[in-house]
């Protein structure tokens, strides 16, 4: 007679990390007052025994539950609000409702961990399926399907949906050389991000290829936040030779170039043009020449993969590229003399 696998407990994820229940219970309750290094030993050891909190033990008595999860790193950033409205608005024409989960903060240690325990804990008991936008985790063990919406590695061993991000860094780089600028700063993203370094990529061989040597002062870290592209912006303005331009690597940063240039006394595109990339909603009323990535439409693909799969459905291509696209606004202006 087969034996029945016993549930995973509490006591067993405790056992296993070496720490106590009540220690194991305050990081499943997203407590603060447990050490970094703890937290993610007791997430790894949750996300490889599969376990699953009481709660979510009692809705795997449904086999199907017409719900869809969401993993998002902060639903107040701007970013995250575009892809947002793209999954309402697939959720809407479907039959499926959505429960969003987050960390309330990009920058939180130990992403990939928790990416991988929140996973676990609602594809294995409470979901048909989970969204995750920005994933950091190469892979997930899970029962049920996810699909990533650009994701930080850069391939993933799940469905994704990406932009054209190297693409789109040639294009605006060689719109800025066709208005004569050739000193071009570049405020970098996130470094253990793909697409920041597909990006910066962009931008080097968009040099390369019109015959000007990469200028390694003119690239600057960054964030992705707009307090970075603040400091980042004033540290490039205040070079002894500043860049003409400025190319942030998303919208973010470039509002923070906005505020340095403020700053100084200078004007845009008078005295410096921007760029940036993403085209969250402000950068229509900054009057910012953007990269669109098209956001909300990563959003809506990425749920309707993601409902083919519940239904057991074979996707077309595992990673669905979305193509970038040039918004010329009026923050950049051709250098006296150019074309």
């Amino acid at each position: 007679m087969p034996t029945r696998k016993r549930s995973v407990t509490i006591q067993d994820v405790a056992k296993a990390s070496g720490v106590s229940v009540s220690t194991v219970s305050r990081v499943l309750n997203g407590k603060v007052d447990v050490a970094d290094d703890t937290q993610d030993r007791v997430l790894a050891v949750i996300g490889k025994l599969g376990y699953t909190s009481n709660l979510a033990a009692r809705s795997m008595r449904s086999r199907k539950k017409n719900l869809i999860g969401l993993v998002v790193p902060d639903i107040g950033f701007p970013y995250s609000i575009e892809i947002m409205k793209g999954i309402n608005q697939a959720i809407a024409e479907s039959a499926y409702d959505l429960l969003v989960y987050t960390t309330g903060d990009v920058h939180k240690s130990g992403a990939a961990s928790h990416e991988q325990h929140y996973v676990s804990l609602l594809n294995n008991s409470l979901t048909d399926g989970v969204i995750i936008v920005a994933s950091a985790a190469a892979d997930f063990i899970t029962d049920a399907p996810i699909v990533a919406v650009d994701p930080h590695v850069v391939k993933p061993n799940y469905p994704s949906v990406q932009g054209t991000n190297y693409q789109g860094s040639l294009e605006i780089m060689n719109y800025l050389l066709s208005l004569g600028h050739q000193r071009i700063g570049f405020i970098c993203g996130r470094p253990e991000i793909g697409s920041a370094g597909r990006r910066l990529l962009g931008y080097r061989d968009a040099l390369s290829s019109a015959g000007i040597e990469v200028d390694e002062n003119l690239i600057v870290p960054g964030d992705f936040t707009t307090p970075s592209g603040h400091e980042r912006g004033v540290q490039l303005l205040s070079m002894e030779n500043p860049p003409t331009a400025i190319f942030a690597a998303n919208d973010q940063s470039a509002i923070g170039v906005y505020q340095a240039a403020d700053e100084l006394g200078l004007r845009i595109p008078d005295d410096l043009s921007v760029v940036g990339f993403d085209n969250i909603s402000e950068a229509k009323y900054l009057g910012l020449t953007t990269m669109d990535q098209c956001l909300a439409d990563m959003g809506y693909v990425a749920i309707q993969m993601l409902i083919q799969l519940i239904k057991n459905e074979t996707l077309e291509k595992q990673i669905h590229k979305i193509s970038t696209k040039l918004v010329v606004r009026s923050s950049c202006r051709a250098l006296t003399g150019s074309v």
